[in-house]
Formats: C-alpha cells, structure tokens, sequence
C-alpha cells in the first residue's frame, strides 16, 4: 500500500528516507488524479523494500505542496538523499514513473 505522506511526516519520511522516495501529489476531487493512483499503488507493493512510494493530498497538506511549488496536479515527484531528482506532471504510463524511480536506485 502507497504510503500516506503528510505536512507532519515529510521531513522525517521523504527526505531522510536511504532509498528513493516516489511522491504523488494528489487531491479527491482531481480527475486525472485518480487515475495515477491505483499505478501509485501498484508501484509500491512492487517497489516495496527498494524505494519508497506514497502520496500526498495537497487539499489536507499545502505546506510541502507550496515548499515544492506544486501548481497542477497530479504531479509526481522522485526524492534522493532529501533532493528532488525527477518531476513528472500529468497522467503517463506505469512503465515510466517505474523507470523515473528505478534510474535512482542502487
């Protein structure tokens, strides 16, 4: 299951996290949004162990939405050693979110 990212978490979980970190900045009433969303989830039972993957609802958490200058959404963002290394904005295929994390890894 995709982990739960929050204003109160994201220091401590996202940025100081030893493996790469998968984040999908997402809200409920975003269309496109809920069609990243089961891919997010299915990336994080398959990367589990090797990265870490999550979302983040900016309705419920715009303090790191706004640190991170998110203006649409869905927007993914991949984090390395508490540094953002890859952005995605937008509804793309499986295989390329998975090769964003996978080119941060080991």
């Amino acid at each position: 299951m995709a982990f739960e990212f929050t204003d109160a978490n994201f220091q401590e979980t996202a940025l100081n996290s030893t493996q790469p970190v998968l984040v999908d900045f997402w809200a409920e009433w975003c269309g496109p949004c809920r069609m990243v969303g089961p891919v997010v989830e299915e990336i994080a039972q398959e990367m589990s162990g090797k990265a870490l993957v999550g979302k983040l609802d900016v309705d419920s958490n715009p303090q790191v939405a706004t640190q991170y200058g998110i203006r649409s959404i869905p927007t993914l963002l991949v984090f390395k050693n508490g540094q953002v290394v890859e952005k995605q904005v937008g509804v793309v295929p499986k295989q390329n979110l998975v090769a964003l994390l996978e080119a941060h890894m080991g």
